[in-house]
């Protein structure tokens, strides 16, 4: 997003009225997890504590990790996934999932967690009223890595998206490889030969790790009204995933492990593919769950940015990152139709015009959240922006987070404020849109025309639809 030097952060807009009041949780990068009202006030922070993602549960507690490997080892890779209480004491952790050396950090157990992880009781990991979970929950679904070799794929080192669920004992009871379905996800010959080459390699280790598909998250369908009418491929208990580096998102049957579902990387090959439009880079992939506004629908934060495997070109000359798109949108469709329901995007409403579409982007991370009300927050990510959108578009709460830092922000979610009987329902002060044409710093003068004008002779005006190097405003 491009923006000035000098900008508001905190809450700059809130309409009390129009919005799914609660608290916002999300994590701060290099801080902890924080929690902050409607008017952006930190009501809790959890200092040091990791969120890759950070999750809540009624009661106040927090989900998240108690450390990540050291990178120079191994590739986002937390050690751990974590139940704290409000006060920070450990509740629960899991973490034996592999045994690792990692230099002077010794030999260790660790979770080799990433991305996402669910806890029985809601398929998604926010809130849906009548699907909660609860912190006596008996399973877990968590997003892993695991170091494989396949020499038909690429030479190089591969790191393999692997689903576990464990139980809370920490006994594995169920597990699915991303890579052990390669030749279910119909890459090209061009892609192939592209990926042979480079899997999308990341200094980790001591050969680097292929990080082939970029999986960034994985949820339950849930309850849903596709499989009460008979299709077997959104049975609840499915799991629907995206990646971002090859721009697909699927469902695994879980009882078979088969892909049943998929759409990407090649958006051109229906017509309905084609209406949807290509989706690049995604992240957070989900089925709106049961009991929201819009249920059984598919949304996703679709990035643009780069990502995806082709043939090299001028802006890819190896192939990598071979689609391209300066603007994100998120996107609701119908699985089944793929029709569009709802879409938000730069060009769709916030300003307006294509030629703007970087006032919406978010090229890494970001996720959305249906609200029970009707609304949808979304967090763009890399600007460190989390706002709240109406069904009709319009922005009714907007908060940017203060670090002049790097501001990047994985996920937020809207937490109600009954989940948390420690704190008492805040003071909600509506803060009204400011006019940016008016507003001026102490010093700045106001741009006024009037003062200034003079009348150029023979000056014809313009044009309402005058075009603007290849763009026009109409």
């Amino acid at each position: 997003m491009g923006r000035p030097t000098v900008f508001p952060t905190g809450t700059t807009i809130y309409d009390p009225e129009k919005c799914q009041n609660g608290y916002t949780l999300f994590t701060g990068p290099n801080k902890g997890v924080l929690l902050i009202n409607m008017n952006g006030k930190a009501v809790r922070f959890w200092k040091d504590f990791q969120g890759f993602p950070c999750k809540m549960i009624p009661g106040g507690h927090l989900f998240g990790h108690l450390g990540e490997r050291d990178p120079q080892a191994a590739y986002q890779d937390q050690t751990d996934v974590t139940e704290v209480d409000w006060d920070g004491n450990v509740e629960w952790t899991f973490n034996r999932n592999q045994q690792v050396n990692d230099g002077d950090a010794g030999e260790q157990w660790v979770a080799r967690a990433h991305h996402d992880y669910q806890i029985e009781g809601n398929p998604v990991g926010y809130p849906v009223p009548g699907q909660e979970s609860s912190n006596d929950f008996n399973k877990m679904l968590i997003l892993t890595h695991n170091n494989v070799r396949k020499p038909k794929i690429s030479p190089q080192l591969l790191l393999d998206d692997r689903l576990i669920e464990v139980d809370r004992e920490g006994n594995v009871l169920w597990e699915w490889s991303t890579l052990d379905h390669i030749n279910d996800f119909n890459f090209t010959e061009a892609q192939k030969n592209v990926i042979f080459r480079d899997p999308n390699t990341q200094e980790a280790g001591a050969e680097g790790e292929g990080d082939l598909f970029h999986v960034n998250c994985a949820s339950y369908l849930g309850p849903n009204h596709w499989y009460d009418e008979g299709d077997e491929r959104f049975k609840p208990d499915n799991i629907i995933m995206d990646s971002r580096e090859s721009n697909m998102l699927w469902i695994v049957d879980h009882e078979t492990g088969d892909i049943v579902w998929k759409i990407g990387p090649d958006y051109t090959k229906t017509r309905e593919l084609r209406i949807l439009g290509a989706i690049i880079g995604p992240h957070h992939t989900h089925m709106i769950p049961k009991g929201l506004p819009g249920a059984g629908n598919i949304m996703v934060y679709d990035n643009g940015g780069w990502a995806g495997y082709g043939a090299p070109s001028q802006v890819s000359k190896l192939g990598l990152k071979a689609e391209r798109r300066d603007g994100s949108r998120v996107v609701e469709f119908d699985p089944v139709t793929l029709k569009v329901v709802w879409e938000c995007s730069d060009t769709s409403q916030i300003v307006g015009f294509p030629f703007t579409a970087h006032h919406f982007y978010s090229p890494l991370t970001s996720n959305a959240q249906r609200l029970e009300n009707g609304n949808t927050l979304i967090c763009e990510g890399t600007t460190g922006r989390i706002m709240e959108m109406t069904p009709e578009k319009e922005l009714v709460w907007e908060y940017v987070y203060p670090d002049v830092g790097p501001a990047l922000l994985y996920r937020a979610y809207r937490i109600p404020y009954e989940w948390i009987p420690q704190l008492e329902k805040p003071e909600e002060v509506a803060i009204p849109r400011t006019d940016n044409a008016t507003f001026r710093l102490p010093g700045a003068e106001a741009t006024g025309y009037d003062e200034a004008e003079v009348t150029v002779e023979g000056a014809k005006g313009f044009h309402a639809n005058m075009a603007h190097c290849v763009d026009k405003l109409n």
